[in-house]
């Protein structure tokens, strides 16, 4: 089996720069293993510490994880990052979202009402960077306020972000994923 290559060195905390290290060993410290996604980052310490802060950021907001995991599955899906969509799909069904769910998130629709008006505006948002009005209204009446729809779009940010990295990097899956963990069982 042919092992993936990342375009970009993938760092560690013992070949990465100084200035990204502190980040790397708060990420270690939960007891896992470093993605390859954060290892790539480490070779920009200001662009890995604005991620992590970002990121850490939207966790504290009023997006529950259910929420966040469909904009993540929709916006993984739009950039064909498969990484993404396998993070992001046991991340949904980790917070209770279906197996159907999953699927209709990839494509930006929900069987939820409010969710569907959202994830339609995130849409509109991703394709053209103008949603037209009646979404924004949609949403609004669907129940988001302005604070969920701005969480909502930094939220497509940043898992755009993401997603280009990973895709334009050709960053591979790391162990976390679940077709490194049946490979490695194999």
């Amino acid at each position: 089996m042919k092992t993936a290559m990342s375009r970009f060195q993938i760092h560690d905390e013992f070949t990465a720069p100084e200035r990204s290290a502190p980040v790397l060993r708060g990420a270690l410290s939960g007891g896992g293993q470093l993605p390859n996604f954060l290892g790539v980052l480490a070779g920009s310490p200001a662009t890995l510490r604005a991620y992590a802060r970002f990121r850490s950021e939207l966790r504290h907001g009023r997006l529950d994880s259910a929420t966040l995991a469909r904009i993540g599955l929709a916006v993984a899906e739009h950039y064909g990052s498969e990484q993404g969509i396998m993070t992001h799909s046991r991340a949904a069904r980790g917070a209770g979202v279906g197996l159907d769910e999953v699927a209709q998130a990839r494509k930006f629709d929900s069987s939820d009402p409010r969710q569907a008006a959202l994830l339609h505006y995130l849409r509109a948002l991703l394709a053209d960077g103008r949603p037209p009005m009646y979404l924004h209204e949609e949403a609004r009446e669907a129940g988001w306020d302005d604070e969920e729809i701005l969480e909502a779009i930094a939220a497509v940010a940043l898992e755009g972000f993401t997603a280009m990295v990973n895709v334009a990097g050709e960053v591979p899956m790391d162990g976390s994923t679940e077709a490194s963990r049946v490979l490695q069982a194999a």
